[in-house]
C-alpha cells in the first residue's frame, strides 16, 4: 500500500511539473506607455455632489497585443483633473489590425463646484470637459 501511495505522489509531482514547465499559456506584458484619448463621453454635465457619473474614454490601438492598462488621475487643485490612458504590449504574436477601446472612470465628487476635466490627446494637446455639481 505504501509503494502505491509512492508511485501515485510520484505521478502528481511529475504532472504538476510538466504542467508549469509550458511557457505558452499566457503572455507577458512587454511595455506600458500612454495611449491617446480620441474622444470622451459624459452623459451629464450637471449633477449632484456624492452622486455617481461614468465618464468613458475611446483609444485606437493599433495591434490586437494592446490594451487598456490604466489611467494617471491627477487632482491639480481642488476642481481640475487631468486624464492620461496608458495602453499594454504584451510579447505574444498579434495582427495588426487597428482597434478601439472604450474605458471609464467613475466620477463621485464629493464638494460642488465647477470641475474641468483635461485629457490627453497627445503632445501638449488636450480634449477639455466641465461638469457643474451642485
Amino acid at each position: 500500500m505504501k509503494r502505491l501511495l509512492n508511485i501515485g505522489f510520484s505521478a502528481i509531482i511529475l504532472g504538476v511539473m510538466i504542467t508549469s514547465c509550458n511557457d505558452d499559456d499566457y503572455e507577458s506584458i512587454q511595455s506600458i506607455d500612454k495611449v491617446k484619448i480620441d474622444s470622451v463621453k459624459i452623459t451629464k454635465d450637471t449633477m449632484n455632489v456624492f452622486d455617481i457619473q461614468r465618464i468613458r474614454t475611446y483609444s485606437s490601438y493599433v495591434s490586437q497585443c494592446e490594451g487598456f492598462y490604466g489611467y494617471d488621475y491627477i487632482h491639480n487643485d481642488n476642481l481640475t483633473r487631468m486624464v492620461t490612458a496608458y495602453k499594454f504590449r504584451t510579447d505574444a504574436q498579434c495582427s495588426q489590425s487597428t482597434h478601439q477601446g472604450m474605458n471609464q472612470i467613475n466620477f463621485n465628487p464629493q464638494q460642488t463646484g465647477t470641475y474641468t476635466f483635461k485629457f490627453w490627446t497627445g503632445t501638449n494637446t488636450w480634449i477639455t470637459k466641465t461638469i457643474v455639481v451642485q
